[in-house]
């Protein structure tokens, strides 16, 4: 976004993750590292006289941006942080302003470390923010919420996935999608889940068995049988859990995998025959996981939260993808997640208020909108972000390899159940 629209200041906190998994694709992880937007609505006007909520005068807006500038995540959290600056310059035509308000971002890195969050979080609060936005870490997201709702401020988390943020309490929303989108997507792959077999094939760590569960809590009360073939997070001789998988015949196979034998594991399951007896899902990371798949990438089928050009190149992904590139950044999976995190700030502002959280609140609850992904909601009941979720395959090898988009599933087909907002 210009420069002049708002003041950007960098105060770092740096330190190390101890649970990769917990902000990427919570059905499944490819890599070491890894897994809206309209323009602005009629700005609405200042005045509190009649304690309507909306503000007075001009009132500069506080924005904290607490994300992984560093740390494990870093590469996920430019993606988030470059998204929510185009998307902030998209919400207020390039003004930095709503409703007469200027936008002002401090950035604060979390490093993927709850501790450091909260700290920043709690700094940023003390010093008046009423806005507080990000993450791309489930821990820190879980570790934030109750924050935002023992200090009455609004928090919109990023790409962060777990389920437990949805509904989490009355000041949380989200602007990415969570793990039971992931995995309804996934079951659209299978069809008519009664009767049919899913194997979930992972590591078996605490990840691992979170996506069994997860796995076993959508598809299996659709009626699905689900199984599970778990190697050891030490395991580098995958041959034997290939063939386990083939044996058990089933009609769709679930890899949820994290870790440096990525590459190993789909080398495994395409020369056991794995991938040509049935439907092989698993999540599609970022840009950097492509070439993970080898000769395996285009024999398996992708459930995407995003990749450039999803959308179908409709305005908003175009505006979005053009000012990423513009300021020198690449978009890729997370990139919607700061554009929307952007939309949603701007949307609080202008059809709540400055400086009222609670006004802020209402304002977002309900709001249907057209994003870069396509159709999305806020859902008044629980505050999880409807939306579409796409099916990809991977073409050409290695760093030639790009997704094609094979189905767009619209966001009434993946939502999840409702769990409604805690005090």
């Amino acid at each position: 976004m210009r420069r002049r629209a708002s003041r950007v200041s960098r105060s770092s906190t740096v330190g190390s993750r101890t649970a990769p998994h917990r902000s990427l694709p919570a059905v499944a992880v490819l890599t070491a590292a890894g897994l809206l937007l309209t323009g602005c609505t009629a700005a609405g006007t200042a005045g509190d006289s009649d304690g309507s909520g909306k503000s007075a005068g001009n009132a500069t807006v506080k924005v904290g941006l607490v994300y992984s500038r560093t740390g494990l995540l870093a590469d996920y959290g430019k993606q988030y942080r470059d998204g929510f600056m185009a998307g902030l310059d998209y919400a207020t035509k390039g003004t930095g302003k709503v409703a007469g308000h200027r936008i002002e971002v401090t950035e604060q890195d979390d490093a993927g470390d709850p501790g450091k969050a909260v700290s920043a979080a709690k700094n940023l609060i003390g010093k008046g923010y009423k806005v507080l936005a990000g993450t791309t870490d489930s821990g820190v997201a879980l570790q934030m919420a109750p924050l935002a709702a023992q200090n009455k401020v609004l928090y919109v988390s990023g790409p962060a996935a777990t389920d437990a943020v949805t509904g989490i309490n009355h000041y949380t929303f989200r602007s990415g999608r969570q793990s039971y989108q992931d995995i309804l997507t996934a079951g659209t792959m299978l069809g008519d889940a009664e009767g049919k077999k899913v194997t979930v094939l992972a590591q078996d760590s605490t990840f691992g068995q979170a996506n069994v569960a997860a796995v076993k809590a959508v598809l299996g009360a659709k009626g699905a049988k689900v199984g599970s073939v778990l190697a050891p997070p030490s395991a580098t001789d995958l041959t034997p859990f290939a063939r386990q998988v083939k044996a058990g015949g089933p009609d769709l196979v679930f890899v949820a995998w994290a870790g440096s034998t990525a590459p190993a594991l789909w080398t495994a399951l395409d020369q056991q025959g794995v991938l040509g007896a049935g439907k092989v899902v698993t999540g599609l990371a970022g840009t950097a996981s492509y070439p993970v798949f080898g000769a395996a990438g285009s024999k398996v089928s992708f459930l995407a939260h995003y990749f450039p050009g999803a959308g179908g190149g409709n305005a908003v992904e175009k505006a979005m993808l053009d000012s990423v590139t513009k300021a020198g950044g690449t978009p890729d999976l997370f990139t919607p997640d700061g554009f929307t995190a952007a939309q949603m700030i701007v949307r609080a502002v202008a059809e709540g208020s400055a400086t009222d959280p609670a006004a802020m609140v209402k304002a977002l609850e309900g709001w249907t909108f057209d994003g870069a992904k396509g159709k999305q909601q806020v859902r008044a009941e629980d505050h999880a972000l409807l939306q579409p979720m796409f099916v990809a395959r991977l073409t050409g090898k290695g760093a030639a390899a790009k997704p094609e988009l094979l189905d767009t599933e619209a966001m009434d087909t993946v939502t999840p159940p409702v769990k409604p907002s805690a005090g």
